[in-house]
């Protein structure tokens, strides 16, 4: 039986070391730095009154459709190179209050892309707030160079050999998101089969959508991390191989619920996981959309399952296990 503790009581996580591998810059965004942006850019945000609200989904999030249309205003803030070394220098900063020591930022960088800003400045201008971000916070941190399914299969490829380039940069992998049932990992092997001779790891958004052939096909182009993976507890002989393989399942409880990639928390996969010996990371996929950090993510699972802080630091060995960081 899970054990549940009482809303609102909650150990102190201040001083376990934090790792958040799974962060999307543009859906990470607070609402400080969105008018920070705006005032670099003179971008028009309209009413600012309702800017929270056009940043995070409701707590009644009806699906993944209504949870992406909140990165629209994030991704025009974002227009050039000095916006990203900002956006990425502050979200360290968001890290370091909850003692993250290690975060892995990903975003695509070609849907920033035009006529005055092309993609090796996007990724230099995000490298430079690594640099800085670690200067001023302490926290470490990598890029992961997310293609997207939708983008012809040159994109990605070229994504890849580009991704090869700034290697020992702080580029740390790729990932493959978006449309996971319209656009199948498949259409996109060459983008993997090119990181793999280039010696760039990858991680795949798959079973999010509730597909377990995704999250096969991901593992059988070589993914050593899946992306949520929720999919994979339909089949009891992928989660052993997941165990026995040492395949690391990204999972983001809130995301999750509000993307309705589980119906409800009762259904939600993370003990079933946890007991077989999975090895699962606890990331918080979108701070701003979701309303979330590390530690809100960590006082959930306590708070649903009775997690000791034992577990807790067993989940951040498992993230630190996971990590592309080079060492």
């Amino acid at each position: 039986m899970m054990r549940k503790k009482e809303e609102g009581i909650h150990m102190d996580f201040s001083r376990l070391k934090k790792y958040d591998l799974h962060c999307h810059l543009d859906g990470s965004l607070s609402k400080r730095v969105i008018l920070k942006l705006a005032r670099m850019t003179g971008a028009d945000l309209g009413n600012v009154e309702d800017l929270e609200s056009r940043l995070r989904v409701r707590e009644d999030c009806r699906s993944l459709k209504e949870y992406l249309e909140k990165f629209d205003l994030p991704l025009s803030c974002l227009t050039d190179q000095k916006c990203f070394t900002t956006a990425v220098t502050e979200l360290m900063g968001d890290g370091a209050k909850e003692n993250v020591v290690y975060m892995e930022i990903r975003f695509a960088p070609f849907l920033s892309v035009h006529e005055s800003l092309n993609c090796k400045e996007i990724i230099e201008g995000a490298l430079d707030g690594l640099k800085e971000g670690h200067r001023k916070y302490g926290t470490e941190g990598t890029l992961i160079l997310c293609g997207m399914r939708h983008m012809p299969v040159e994109k990605n490829v070229e994504l890849a050999k580009i991704a090869a380039e700034y290697r020992n940069d702080g580029v740390a992998a790729l990932d493959l998101a978006g449309d996971e049932a319209g656009f199948p990992v498949t259409l996109h092997k060459e983008m993997f089969e090119t990181a793999k001779k280039l010696g760039i790891p990858f991680t795949i958004h798959a079973g999010e959508c509730g597909s377990v052939q995704s999250v096969k096909d991901a593992i059988a182009f070589g993914a050593k991390r899946i992306g949520h993976g929720i999919a994979i507890r339909k089949d009891q002989k992928l989660m052993e191989y997941c165990r026995e393989h040492r395949i690391f399942l990204e999972l983001c409880p809130t995301s999750n619920l509000q993307t309705k990639a589980i119906p409800s928390r009762e259904d939600y996969p993370f003990m079933e996981f946890y007991r077989q010996g999975i090895p699962i990371t606890v990331n918080t996929d979108n701070r701003t959309v979701s309303h979330t950090t590390i530690t809100k993510e960590l006082q959930l699972l306590e708070t649903w399952y009775g997690l000791t802080y034992e577990d807790m630091e067993q989940l951040m060995k498992y993230a630190e296990e996971a990590a592309f960081r080079k060492e």
